[in-house]
């Protein structure tokens, strides 16, 4: 039987995203053609602040101050599980060497870029977990200079929360910026900070366009859309756990999907009735956010077996996907597309998205198909080298030459040509491949 919908949404991840981008395009030019000054108009305009853009080193080290202790060990605490995971990944990634062909050895380096822009959103919620996830992987992957920007409050600037976990993490420089201008201020240098290389987090439809545009001039974590989790359940699980955890993901926003496929009709049923009072439950504003995500983007889907279910969930290769489902090690097997995978009833996207140590900064919009998440890598490159003794050169040359003047590539295989001349006086070589 095919699958069957309980749900189905009215709209996707990419609904409008068509509205925001000239707007945002038309936004970099402005800043990259009037420099701090034009970053600071629009800082007016957008953010309502008036103040300095550079946080200073006396405002930066005052945030703890306006943290309490506790806060500021859960802070530490994430740092330090984000910050061992990242050492973790940056181990399995080696310089290397190999002989090739006798007398020519190549290899690989690992190499981080030199700077690097880290976005932490401070628009409908203060993303500590973002500022953690971003600065501390980038700091782990021995970039030189991280340049961090949140949106400051009217008046107020940085929440000191956002703002102490950047100090803790490692940031070089903070910008009171937020959105497009925040995104462009990294990327072109602005404020006495070097360029980006490289651009991380997650943000809304503005700051999501912004690197979108710019990627290419510089690196970006990945194209991110709106986030989405998915829930796999069956007859064994919770239903108020599978639809509490729906929620927690869909109070994101507005358009953050939420999908629950179920192999249990019960099971499903109950968490479609149990998702608008829990909804309702929530503080306002997370409450009317999830009450359009649910609505609007929201699916629930019947599967009759675990191998139809896992073969949705790769076409829909979603951000987070939780399983609450019996034989959890079947799932991790046979489940291949997806940001990050949580297994297990005891084992949440909350936990992710805030302390326990993967990067919450995850592919969305089906790029789970073939990308993952932040991770030391994105702050790095693989780059190779190569040397060659005299001898070497004997084969390579012929080799090159031939291959080259089959391409008619005539300088290619003369820059072989006069190596095998000098380094040969007395052989005689076929270079043309016609003999």
């Amino acid at each position: 039987m095919a699958v069957r919908y309980l749900k189905k949404a009215e709209k996707t991840a990419a609904t409008g995203e068509e509205d925001v981008r000239a707007a945002v395009q038309e936004i970099l030019d402005e800043i990259e053609a009037g420099g701090d000054d034009k970053a600071r108009d629009f800082a007016r305009r957008f953010d309502k602040w008036e103040g300095d853009i550079v946080v200073g080193a006396d405002e930066r080290a005052a945030a703890a101050d306006d943290v309490s202790q506790k806060l500021k060990d859960d802070i530490r605490f994430a740092h330090e599980n984000v910050r061992r995971f990242a050492e973790a990944q940056r181990a399995t990634l080696t310089d290397t060497e190999i002989e090739v062909v006798p007398g020519l050895v190549a290899g690989q380096k690992q190499i981080p870029v030199s700077a690097a822009g880290c976005y932490a959103p401070g628009g409908r919620y203060a993303h500590v977990a973002s500022a953690i996830m971003t600065v501390t992987t980038a700091k782990v992957a021995g970039v030189k200079h991280i340049t961090a920007c949140s949106p400051p409050r009217p008046g107020v600037g940085i929440n000191p929360a956002v703002l102490y976990a950047l100090e803790i993490c490692g940031a070089d420089a903070v910008l009171n910026l937020g959105g497009v201008q925040g995104i462009a201020a990294m990327a072109f240098g602005l404020f006495g900070t070097p360029p980006a290389r490289v651009l991380a987090g997650p943000g809304n439809q503005f700051v999501a366009e912004a690197k979108r545009i710019l990627y290419g001039r510089v690196g970006i974590d990945m194209f991110a859309g709106p986030t989405e989790s998915m829930v796999i359940a069956d007859g064994t699980a919770d239903p108020t756990i599978v639809a509490a955890d729906l929620v927690g993901q869909a109070e994101h926003g507005y358009n953050s999907p939420v999908w629950l496929l179920a192999t249990d009709q019960a099971l499903a049923e109950r968490v479609d009735a149990l998702m608008p009072s829990m909804i309702a439950d929530l503080p306002e504003l997370n409450r009317v956010n999830a009450e359009a995500a649910w609505r609007d983007y929201g699916e629930i889907i019947l599967c009759d077996s675990r191998e139809e279910a896992a073969t949705l969930s790769d076409d829909y290769a979603s951000e987070h996907l939780q399983v609450q489902a019996a034989d959890l090690d079947w799932w991790l097997d046979n489940l291949t597309a997806y940001g990050s995978l949580f297994l297990g009833e005891e084992t949440t996207v909350a936990y992710g998205d805030k302390v326990s140590g993967p990067n919450h900064v995850l592919p969305t919009k089906g790029a789970a198909h073939y990308s993952g998440g932040l991770y030391v890598g994105k702050f790095m490159k693989t780059v190779t080298w190569q040397r060659a003794t005299r001898d070497a050169n004997r084969d390579i040359g012929q080799a090159c030459a031939r291959i080259s003047r089959l391409e008619g590539m005539e300088g290619h295989a003369r820059s072989a040509d006069v190596r095998l001349a000098k380094y040969f006086p007395d052989e005689p070589f076929d270079l043309t491949g016609t003999g």
